[in-house]
Protein backbone atom coordinates (compact mmCIF):
# COMPACT_ATOMS: atom_id res chain seq x y z
CA UNK A 1 0.00 0.00 0.00
CA UNK A 2 1.28 3.47 -1.02
CA UNK A 3 1.38 6.47 1.58
CA UNK A 4 1.63 10.12 0.89
CA UNK A 5 2.76 13.10 2.19
CA UNK A 6 2.11 16.48 1.12
CA UNK A 7 3.37 19.39 2.20
CA UNK A 8 1.15 22.99 2.90
CA UNK A 9 2.41 26.40 3.47
CA UNK A 10 0.56 28.39 6.28
CA UNK A 11 1.83 31.58 5.41
CA UNK A 12 -1.12 33.10 8.09
CA UNK A 13 -1.58 30.10 10.70
CA UNK A 14 -0.65 32.10 13.87
CA UNK A 15 -1.22 30.03 17.41
CA UNK A 16 -0.14 30.78 21.15
CA UNK A 17 1.86 30.62 22.53
CA UNK A 18 5.12 30.28 20.14
CA UNK A 19 3.92 32.77 16.71
CA UNK A 20 3.50 31.61 13.13
CA UNK A 21 3.98 27.60 11.97
CA UNK A 22 5.30 27.38 8.34
CA UNK A 23 3.93 24.16 6.46
CA UNK A 24 1.64 21.35 7.75
CA UNK A 25 2.04 17.92 6.69
CA UNK A 26 -0.86 15.55 6.10
CA UNK A 27 -0.59 11.67 5.52
CA UNK A 28 -3.19 9.60 3.46
CA UNK A 29 -2.88 5.88 2.84
CA UNK A 30 -5.80 5.93 0.35
CA UNK A 31 -8.75 7.99 -0.94
CA UNK A 32 -10.26 9.94 1.96
CA UNK A 33 -7.75 9.43 4.43
CA UNK A 34 -5.86 12.06 4.22
CA UNK A 35 -5.46 13.95 7.95
CA UNK A 36 -2.52 16.46 9.35
CA UNK A 37 0.39 14.63 11.21
CA UNK A 38 2.35 17.36 11.95
CA UNK A 39 2.93 20.86 11.67
CA UNK A 40 6.71 22.53 10.59
CA UNK A 41 8.23 25.04 12.15
CA UNK A 42 11.67 26.29 11.81
CA UNK A 43 14.16 25.94 14.67
CA UNK A 44 16.30 28.78 15.35
CA UNK A 45 19.98 29.45 16.27
CA UNK A 46 20.82 31.68 19.42
CA UNK A 47 21.57 34.73 17.10
CA UNK A 48 17.71 33.78 15.88
CA UNK A 49 16.36 34.95 12.31
CA UNK A 50 19.49 36.04 10.60
CA UNK A 51 22.02 33.57 11.56
CA UNK A 52 19.30 30.85 10.74
CA UNK A 53 18.74 32.92 7.06
CA UNK A 54 22.76 33.11 6.50
CA UNK A 55 23.86 29.45 7.63
CA UNK A 56 20.56 28.14 5.04
CA UNK A 57 22.88 29.40 1.94
CA UNK A 58 25.37 27.18 2.45
CA UNK A 59 22.73 24.56 2.68
CA UNK A 60 22.37 24.05 6.47
CA UNK A 61 18.31 23.92 7.53
CA UNK A 62 16.90 23.30 10.70
CA UNK A 63 13.17 22.36 11.40
CA UNK A 64 10.54 20.67 14.07
CA UNK A 65 8.19 18.67 13.24
CA UNK A 66 5.34 19.44 15.62
CA UNK A 67 2.04 16.70 16.57
CA UNK A 68 -0.47 19.75 16.77
CA UNK A 69 -0.64 23.21 16.34
CA UNK A 70 -0.02 23.78 20.18
CA UNK A 71 3.52 22.21 19.93
CA UNK A 72 2.62 19.72 22.92
CA UNK A 73 4.63 17.21 21.61
CA UNK A 74 7.28 16.34 18.99
CA UNK A 75 6.97 14.19 15.83
CA UNK A 76 10.83 14.86 14.60
CA UNK A 77 13.70 17.22 14.52
CA UNK A 78 15.72 17.48 11.14
CA UNK A 79 19.46 18.88 12.40
CA UNK A 80 21.78 19.99 9.85
CA UNK A 81 24.90 17.41 10.52
CA UNK A 82 27.55 19.48 7.33
CA UNK A 83 27.07 21.86 4.63
CA UNK A 84 29.52 23.48 2.32
CA UNK A 85 31.51 22.93 -0.98
CA UNK A 86 27.87 21.27 -2.85
CA UNK A 87 26.80 18.90 -0.15
CA UNK A 88 24.85 19.04 2.84
CA UNK A 89 23.67 16.47 5.80
CA UNK A 90 20.56 16.01 7.71
CA UNK A 91 20.00 13.59 10.32
CA UNK A 92 16.14 13.69 11.28
CA UNK A 93 15.76 12.72 14.74
CA UNK A 94 12.40 11.25 16.84
CA UNK A 95 10.88 12.55 19.70
CA UNK A 96 13.50 11.59 22.46
CA UNK A 97 16.46 12.31 19.87
CA UNK A 98 16.82 8.72 19.18
CA UNK A 99 18.11 8.37 15.10
CA UNK A 100 15.45 7.64 12.80
CA UNK A 101 17.78 8.51 9.30
CA UNK A 102 19.94 10.81 7.59
CA UNK A 103 19.32 12.99 4.00
CA UNK A 104 22.43 14.06 1.82
CA UNK A 105 21.67 16.58 -0.89
CA UNK A 106 24.78 16.51 -3.54
CA UNK A 107 24.29 19.90 -5.46
CA UNK A 108 24.10 19.87 -9.38
CA UNK A 109 27.13 19.77 -10.59
CA UNK A 110 29.35 19.39 -7.37
CA UNK A 111 29.26 15.49 -8.29
CA UNK A 112 27.15 14.94 -10.99
CA UNK A 113 25.00 16.31 -13.66
CA UNK A 114 21.59 16.84 -11.68
CA UNK A 115 21.06 17.18 -7.36
CA UNK A 116 21.76 13.63 -5.91
CA UNK A 117 19.49 12.88 -3.01
CA UNK A 118 20.43 10.16 -0.66
CA UNK A 119 18.17 8.85 2.10
CA UNK A 120 19.91 6.58 4.32
CA UNK A 121 18.78 4.95 7.51
CA UNK A 122 19.61 1.53 9.75
CA UNK A 123 18.98 -1.82 9.03
CA UNK A 124 18.47 -0.89 5.12
CA UNK A 125 20.30 -0.17 1.52
CA UNK A 126 20.86 3.67 0.82
CA UNK A 127 18.37 5.04 -1.61
CA UNK A 128 19.33 7.01 -4.12
CA UNK A 129 17.30 9.35 -6.88
CA UNK A 130 18.03 12.69 -8.78
CA UNK A 131 16.15 15.73 -9.25
CA UNK A 132 14.53 15.73 -12.64
CA UNK A 133 15.14 13.11 -15.41
CA UNK A 134 17.65 13.96 -18.11
CA UNK A 135 15.69 14.19 -20.88
CA UNK A 136 13.40 17.17 -19.63
CA UNK A 137 16.47 19.20 -18.43
CA UNK A 138 17.59 18.95 -21.83
CA UNK A 139 13.80 19.94 -22.95
CA UNK A 140 14.36 22.57 -20.08
CA UNK A 141 17.82 24.12 -21.26
CA UNK A 142 16.92 23.87 -24.79
CA UNK A 143 13.64 26.69 -23.98
CA UNK A 144 15.45 28.29 -21.51
CA UNK A 145 16.01 31.56 -24.05
CA UNK A 146 12.50 31.62 -23.97
CA UNK A 147 12.07 32.10 -20.38
CA UNK A 148 11.94 35.72 -20.10
CA UNK A 149 9.24 35.83 -22.37
CA UNK A 150 7.13 32.85 -20.73
CA UNK A 151 7.77 35.27 -17.27
CA UNK A 152 6.39 38.62 -18.84
CA UNK A 153 3.35 36.54 -20.19
CA UNK A 154 3.07 34.77 -16.66
CA UNK A 155 2.72 38.60 -15.06
CA UNK A 156 -0.09 40.10 -17.21
CA UNK A 157 -2.03 36.65 -16.38
CA UNK A 158 -1.78 38.05 -12.94
CA UNK A 159 0.83 35.39 -11.94
CA UNK A 160 -0.27 32.48 -11.60
CA UNK A 161 2.63 29.52 -11.67
CA UNK A 162 6.05 30.47 -12.64
CA UNK A 163 7.98 27.96 -14.54
CA UNK A 164 10.17 25.61 -12.90
CA UNK A 165 12.82 23.71 -14.02
CA UNK A 166 11.92 19.12 -13.76
CA UNK A 167 11.59 18.11 -9.96
CA UNK A 168 10.36 15.05 -9.72
CA UNK A 169 12.83 12.68 -7.71
CA UNK A 170 12.47 8.88 -7.57
CA UNK A 171 14.75 6.53 -5.46
CA UNK A 172 15.59 3.26 -6.32
CA UNK A 173 17.78 1.25 -3.73
CA UNK A 174 18.45 -2.77 -4.45
CA UNK A 175 16.37 -2.55 -7.72
CA UNK A 176 13.42 -0.87 -5.56
CA UNK A 177 11.08 2.09 -5.52
CA UNK A 178 11.42 2.52 -2.05
CA UNK A 179 9.75 6.19 -2.26
CA UNK A 180 9.32 9.18 -4.80
CA UNK A 181 9.30 12.58 -4.53
CA UNK A 182 6.24 14.52 -7.02
CA UNK A 183 6.16 18.36 -7.94
CA UNK A 184 2.95 18.06 -7.53
CA UNK A 185 1.53 18.88 -4.07
CA UNK A 186 4.71 18.66 -2.99
CA UNK A 187 4.31 15.11 -2.11
CA UNK A 188 6.61 12.20 -0.99
CA UNK A 189 5.26 8.82 -1.88
CA UNK A 190 6.65 5.63 0.59
CA UNK A 191 6.55 2.37 -1.65
CA UNK A 192 8.05 0.41 1.04
CA UNK A 193 6.02 -0.68 4.42
CA UNK A 194 8.73 -0.53 6.29
CA UNK A 195 10.00 3.35 5.51
CA UNK A 196 9.17 5.23 8.98
CA UNK A 197 6.65 8.29 7.48
CA UNK A 198 8.10 10.62 9.84
CA UNK A 199 11.18 10.35 7.28
CA UNK A 200 8.63 11.20 4.40
CA UNK A 201 7.58 13.56 6.54
CA UNK A 202 10.84 15.24 7.06
CA UNK A 203 11.91 15.00 3.08
CA UNK A 204 8.08 16.50 2.34
CA UNK A 205 9.44 19.80 4.27
CA UNK A 206 13.09 19.69 3.19
CA UNK A 207 13.05 19.35 -0.57
CA UNK A 208 11.08 22.26 -1.17
CA UNK A 209 13.22 24.56 1.00
CA UNK A 210 15.33 23.90 -1.63
CA UNK A 211 13.29 25.41 -4.56
CA UNK A 212 14.89 29.31 -4.94
CA UNK A 213 14.73 29.69 -8.43
CA UNK A 214 11.71 32.02 -8.60
CA UNK A 215 10.04 30.68 -5.93
CA UNK A 216 9.54 31.20 -2.25
CA UNK A 217 10.98 28.73 0.39
CA UNK A 218 8.59 28.38 3.33
CA UNK A 219 11.85 28.64 5.42
CA UNK A 220 12.97 31.97 3.78
CA UNK A 221 10.45 34.35 5.44
CA UNK A 222 12.16 37.40 7.53
CA UNK A 223 9.63 37.82 10.20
Amino acid sequence: MTSTLSLKALRRLRTTPGGQLDCRISFSDGPGTSRPVAYVERELPPDGISAYLAARKSGARSFVLWADEHRRARVATLVTVAAGNGRAQFKVLGPQGEPLGMFTRDKAFSRGLRTRWTVSRAGGPDAVGYKGRLFWWCVWWLCSPLLPLILVAALFNGGGDFPRGPRRIKWRAGGQVPLEFRSSGDTVHLYAPELDWRLGAALAALIPSFDSWLGDPWDRRKD
